[in-house]
């Protein structure tokens, strides 16, 4: 089934507001890699500069999963979840974040392309991440969908 590219323009997603806490960026810097200690040891971070432990880059990914039915803007949209992949993400980073931060993210779709005469449907969502009004992070993403209807 194609996408109905109007209702995914017209989208709308509630505001999502998360706390950011402390052992949940130590735990992310840690399963993703980090070694630079001023991501999982407050002492480090400190010392560096920072008021508290820094949002690792991509942190700000994860914070989408926090919705309580974080694919249902897909399934609204008839979208079968068997067929979407993650096509890519990005992100704009404005300031940093820290333990302690709360958080405002402001989604919605920015763009659907269509590919491949229908076979394939970009969905680009844009996440601005704002901490108090000022902007912190802009993080896009887009989702390909699979048509099946349509063979190549």
């Amino acid at each position: 089934m194609a996408v109905d590219a109007d209702a995914a323009l017209a989208r709308e997603f509630p505001p999502l507001v998360v706390p950011v806490e402390r052992g949940r960026l130590a735990f992310f810097a840690r399963a993703t890699g980090q070694t630079d200690p001023d991501y999982f040891d407050v002492d480090s971070a400190v010392a560096a500069g920072h008021p508290d432990l820094p949002v690792p880059p991509s942190f700000y990914f994860s914070l989408e999963l926090e919705r309580p039915d974080p694919f249902g803007w897909l399934t609204g949209l008839g979208v079968d979840l068997r067929r979407v992949l993650h096509g890519e993400q990005s992100f704009t980073y404005h300031a940093l974040a820290y333990a302690g931060d709360t958080l405002t993210l402001t989604t919605r779709i920015s763009d659907v392309t269509v590919k491949k005469g229908g076979a394939l449907e970009l969905l680009t969502k844009l996440t601005e991440i704002t901490r108090d009004g000022t902007p912190i992070a802009d993080a896009t993403s887009v989702i390909v969908v699979r048509n099946p209807e349509v063979r190549t």
